[in-house]
């Protein structure tokens, strides 16, 4: 997790990043780095190893506290760096971070897939493609920042099979693409929270919904109304004991209904932590602010 020291709204993302909404004003920064503060406190809590780094002034990243998105570490020693879309995301990308990793766990290479952003293409870590990481598959929902030939080109150098497909939100009465996969789906360990609502293309829903089900995991779907509660943003996470906890905001929490609360803590205890400077300004939520790292540890 990266600690804000200079939190706000980024007009860059905004321009296709619908959940944003300008709120900005002195006491922003305060306010997220408080809800940094209490959601990081409350993972600690129920035994969830969490590291922290904060961030730097300059050059300034204001949506530097979603760092799911530039990096992502693997069981193998691999960590791949990803081409972002905002100008002011990249700079999100220190090395000082991969050396304070490489401090604590092995890492036996980094691949710097960031290139393409040159060239105007973009692939945006783990909130453009969601990892079903038992099954060796990858779902991709197609946007600005997943390019569909990009994000082909990386399933087949890593050896998961893309599962393809386009999702929407109305705004203002017009459907638009969702800027990131993982605001409208969740892959955890035995089931999927997803709103299918948002797959227009029938094709692509049903291809979608089989995939999950021979997965062997159960659906649980929400609607498109949650999904903007940021209901699809949540994380499947394991503590040290083993035990797992699927992690959202106090937002999205609010938005279930009773029966779907149900449906999770059947597979695992539920924790959400109140992000709503961080979701207003940010248009991201509390699984972006989630960095996993499958590193081995020294």
């Amino acid at each position: 997790m990266i600690e804000p020291v200079a939190f706000g709204f980024n007009a860059e993302t905004a321009q296709n990043n619908y959940f944003q909404v300008n709120s900005e004003n002195a006491e922003t920064q305060g306010k997220a780095l408080q809800e940094f503060q209490n959601f990081a406190e409350k993972l600690r809590s129920h035994g969830i190893n969490v590291m922290t780094i904060k961030d730097t002034l300059e050059p300034h990243t204001p949506d530097s506290i979603f760092p799911n998105n530039w990096i992502s570490m693997h069981q193998d020693g691999t960590v791949v760096l990803y081409p972002m879309s905002a100008v002011n995301r990249r700079w999100e990308r220190r090395n000082d971070i991969l050396e304070t990793l490489q401090e604590k766990f092995e890492v036996k290479e980094i691949i710097d897939f960031s290139a393409p952003e040159k060239e105007g293409k973009f692939l945006e870590g783990t909130g453009s493609m969601i990892f079903d990481h038992d099954h060796k598959l990858a779902y991709g929902s197609v946007s600005l920042r997943l390019d569909e030939k990009l994000f082909r080109e990386f399933c087949e150098k890593f050896g998961y099979t893309p599962v393809v497909f386009h999702s929407f939100q109305t705004v203002n009465g017009e459907r638009l693409p969702i800027y990131h996969t993982n605001v409208m789906m969740c892959v955890a360990d035995q089931f999927v929270v997803i709103c299918l609502d948002c797959i227009d293309d029938e094709t692509e829903r049903v291809n979608v919904v089989n995939t999950i089900l021979e997965s062997g995991k159960e659906i649980i779907e929400i609607s498109e109304d949650q999904m903007q509660q940021f209901a699809g943003n949540m994380l499947q996470v394991q503590n040290e004991d083993g035990k797992k906890f699927l992690v959202m905001s106090e937002t999205a929490y609010n938005s279930l209904t009773p029966e779907q609360i149900s449906a999770i803590k059947k597979y695992n205890e539920i924790i959400y932590s109140n992000l709503e400077t961080i979701e207003i300004n940010g248009g991201g939520s509390a699984r972006c602010m989630l960095a996993e790292v499958f590193l081995p540890k020294k």
